[in-house]
């Protein structure tokens, strides 16, 4: 059993017994902590498994541009296109828009265009949302301090 799987077993009967304005604020609250903590893994360039990002492919060019030496992903990583959702049964956290496009690429390692005239290229996968040891504790933390405030 997982440990999210168990942490909803022993979190069940509680939330259970929540209104349904507090059941919505409490996944809120949780969708909007797990936002900030994917946003702060995808800026550390790392995998939910703590390995890093595979880098980006080397320039064979004379020069190379400044983003090869920012962080990938610096604008997705944002509030406009990162969302969090909370609702009363579910708290989701993911892409919207365009963006979504790219980070599935990202996130399985697919084949896509490199620009819309571009040559195909095979993406090394990058798990850009996933859950880590860290969001589980996180999941139960938000939710025990929500329960303690009732």
């Amino acid at each position: 059993m997982d440990d999210l799987d168990a942490l909803e077993e022993w979190a069940a009967p509680l939330i259970a017994r929540l209104e349904p304005r507090q059941r919505r604020a409490l996944t809120r609250r949780v969708a909007l902590d797990l936002r900030r903590a994917q946003r702060e893994r995808i800026k550390a360039q790392q995998n939910p498994d703590g390995t890093p990002f595979e880098p980006r492919k080397p320039q064979h060019r004379a020069q190379q541009g400044a983003i090869r030496r920012k962080a990938m992903f610096s604008k997705i990583r944002t509030a406009k296109y990162l969302k969090a959702k909370g609702n009363g049964d579910t708290a989701e956290v993911g892409f919207v828009g365009r963006v979504a496009r790219i980070a599935r690429v990202h996130q399985k390692g697919l084949r896509a265009r490199v620009d819309r005239d571009g040559p195909m290229y095979d993406y090394p996968a990058r798990r850009l949302v996933g859950f880590s040891a860290a969001d589980r504790e996180l999941i139960r933390d938000s939710l025990i301090d929500h329960l303690a405030t009732l």
